[in-house]
């Protein structure tokens, strides 16, 4: 049979035993414990799946096994071109359990900045008995020691959607596997494993999900890494609900039309941006100057759906204009339906250290917007009602400063 394309797979993946079970939608399976009836057997049951491996017999209990959340995994490791996945409760369940999993090939962990904050923040916290050298990406090579565990890495990256060359980076780490946040790329414009990558970490919260109602997170890699996951999975626990198991894999069959979409909007509004007087600098892939080493139709299938612009104002213009919005949303998170828009410094990457957020380009007055499905023209005359509101402040706050203490210069004068 000829490999299906893309959007076929978000389809039907997962799915493969709905006729047997006689049913169009996948039934969402709750129970928190089954029915053993006979022990024989039921101890091995037990020992393979707390060893991370696949379902035998029964599921026993629900932080072991639930048919629902592997149907979801199973449909999400075929369109990364995984051999398998493992579900969590949120995005930074499943880099817990990833970083928990590499531990046990040293403390050691490589990153390069910048990262989603909360990464940032469970990176350099030592919470995990991890420690972290931050480093350039072309410069991976000469920051690993003998107990480099991983190599941790976001592309596009969060919130400069700056890129970085996945294949080069595995190149320069040799034996110690990379994991790679591909949430703003999704398996639509990106493949991580296809350049090397050993895991592939998703907020599914975000695109996967797409209509912000479901929080999930997920991770698509070997069958050896895979087991090792599930293993943390299980001692700790952070299992993703059956429900939201349902919605993820729902998501994923729209998950093509959403996110082309969405990036023809962002391509759009970042054009406008980047020309606008009251934007100082704008970050998309999709621009000459977002993409330097041409990995959009080389690593990436397409520039993205989020965008990043600077307001030489600072906190206090990036404020002023989400003030003035109407149409899209002030608010954290991104791959929603609806455009939303935040402000990284004080949001997102509040957790991270003022000069570290500086050194990575993440300055006061950058706002990052996820663009929906909405009009982009619509989407486009709000932003500018906003921008434009915001030179005419700037304006009068000019014209209205005293010049030399003088409220009014011609007065004393003879």
């Amino acid at each position: 049979m000829r490999k299906l394309g893309f959007e076929t797979r978000a389809v039907h993946s997962g799915r493969e035993d709905l006729t047997d079970l006689g049913v169009h939608a996948p039934p969402i399976d709750l129970s928190t414990t089954y029915p053993v009836g006979s022990l024989g057997g039921i101890g091995e049951c037990f020992d393979a799946l707390a060893q991370g491996g696949p379902l035998r017999d029964n599921p026993i209990y629900a932080r072991l096994h639930n048919p629902t959340v592997v149907r979801f995994e199973k449909a999400l490791a075929a369109l990364e071109g995984a051999e398998e996945a493992v579900a969590f409760g949120s995005g930074m369940a499943a880099l817990t359990a990833v970083l928990l999993a590499a531990r046990q090939g040293g403390k050691h962990v490589v990153a390069c900045r910048p990262v989603y904050g909360g990464t940032d923040h469970l990176l350099d916290s030592g919470l995990l008995g991890l420690e972290v050298t931050w480093t350039h990406p072309h410069h991976v090579s000469k920051a690993l020691r003998p107990d480099t565990a991983l190599v941790v890495l976001e592309t596009p990256a969060n919130p400069t959607l700056a890129l970085i060359d996945i294949a080069r980076v595995v190149a320069q780490a040799g034996d110690i596997p990379v994991l790679v946040d591909s949430t703003f790329a999704t398996p639509v414009l990106q493949n991580p494993l296809a350049h090397g990558a050993a895991m592939v970490l998703h907020s599914a919260t975000k695109f996967l999900g797409g209509h912000g109602d479901v929080m999930g997170g997920v991770v698509a890699t070997s069958a050896a890494w895979a087991a090792r996951l599930r293993q943390v999975r299980i001692a700790t626990g952070g299992v993703l609900h059956p429900e939201a198991g349902y919605m993820l894999h729902r998501g994923l069959a729209t998950l093509p039309v959403r996110v082309r979409e969405a990036q023809r909007g962002a391509q759009f509004l970042a054009e406008r941006l980047a020309s606008h007087p009251a934007v100082s600098r704008t970050w998309y892939p999709g621009l000459a100057s977002g993409d330097p080493e041409g990995l959009v139709g080389r690593q990436m299938r397409g520039p993205g759906c989020l965008l990043s612009f600077e307001l030489a104002g600072g906190t206090k213009a990036a404020a002023r204009v989400m003030e003035r919005l109407e149409l899209l949303t002030p608010a954290v998170s991104l791959g929603s339906v609806d455009t939303l828009i935040q402000h990284p410094a004080s949001l997102t990457h509040r957790v991270v250290d003022a000069t570290d957020r500086e050194a990575s380009g993440i300055s006061e007055g950058m706002l990052r917007v996820s663009v929906g499905l909405e009009n982009p023209e619509d989407l486009w005359a709000d932003l500018q009602n906003a921008l434009e509101a915001l030179q005419r402040e700037e304006i009068a706050a000019r014209v209205e400063k005293p010049l030399f203490g003088l409220t009014n210069p011609g007065l004393g004068r003879s």
